[in-house]
């Protein structure tokens, strides 16, 4: 099949090597624009390195990017985790149209961050969804849908590497196959179960330790890697990572520091405890051992605010 990717990052990249391996024409290959920093994305360097077509367009808007994109004569556009906004007009252009990855049970979870939101609401299952978009976020019918449980102890890092990008390329590979056969659903999605929430960013990643123990472990589990759920102490902030529940409950407050040694930091939560084995402070990038910032206020009776 004749096959335009459009996408970002690693995913991306597996999905272009999937599919070439595969035996699939790519016909061109979308990739962002570098960065500042001037480091190219993987999937850029994935096309550079086959030999494919390959260009980085910073909108699909314009009628220059309508007529490019029909020049190509594909038969199926795949979005993997693709960022840019892609008008339906340029959606709709290849034979089988369009198809789009995302790492949440649909509609449950649209948006950027639907792996975040699900730990963070305590969802007990996730999975990856394969969808025909439209013109919202995430509402178009639905080709293949797959289920995982989410476990006490994953984190979005944890989950997304270990099992939602393979199962992410898995499924890709299931709906590329029945869209070639002409045996691709198209599935509504139900409204009523729909769900929208923000992209997870900073503000939404502040703890407050007054919260139960196993939503302040949800959330700090949902950030973790990006954003970091964080908190202050001693009026320096500090991301969180590496986290475990001990149901085990302490007389100090929540937020309070309750033990430091080299291998982890105890805090009391309301029903529990946290243990911690990273740190990261704000206004650094290094994620190290909570002891190292016994100068900085992380120290037993301590209270994080």
């Amino acid at each position: 099949m004749r096959i335009a990717l459009i996408g970002q990052a690693a995913f991306a990249e597996r999905a272009l090597e999937t599919l070439h391996a595969h035996g699939h024409e790519i016909v061109h290959v979308f990739a962002p624009p570098d960065p500042p920093s001037g480091r190219p994305d993987p999937l850029k360097a994935r096309a550079i390195a086959l030999g494919l077509p390959m260009s980085q367009p910073k909108s699909f808007r314009s009628d220059k990017a309508l007529e490019h994109f029909r020049s190509l004569d594909a038969e199926l556009a795949v979005l993997a985790f693709a960022t840019i906004i892609v008008p339906e007009r340029v959606l709709d252009l290849p034979r089988y149209k369009s198809i789009c990855f995302h790492p949440s049970l649909l509609p449950r979870h649209r948006g950027a961050s639907g792996i975040n939101w699900a730990i963070i609401e305590g969802d007990s299952e996730t999975g990856v969804t394969w969808f025909w978009p439209d013109a919202g976020i995430d509402t178009g019918p639905i080709i293949i849908q797959r289920r995982i449980p989410i476990e006490p102890a994953d984190t979005t890092g944890s989950i997304y590497f270990n099992r939602l990008f393979p199962l992410g390329i898995e499924t890709l590979v299931e709906a590329v196959d029945l869209i070639g056969a002409g045996n691709a659903p198209s599935i509504p999605q139900d409204e009523s179960q729909a769900t929208y929430e923000a992209p997870c960013r900073a503000e939404h990643a502040r703890i407050d330790f007054s919260r139960p123990a196993q939503k302040v472990y949800n959330l700090v589990r949902g950030c973790d890697p990006q954003p970091g759920a964080h908190a202050e102490v001693n009026g320096r902030g500090f991301a969180l990572y590496d986290t475990t529940l001990d149901e085990a409950v302490t007389a100090a407050a929540p937020g309070t520091i309750v033990a430091v040694d080299s291998a982890s930091m105890k805090i009391a939560l309301a029903g529990g405890t946290l243990g911690v084995k990273r740190v990261r402070p704000l206004d650094g990038t290094k994620k190290v051992a909570p002891i190292e910032h016994a100068a900085d206020g992380l120290q037993i009776g301590a209270a994080f605010s």
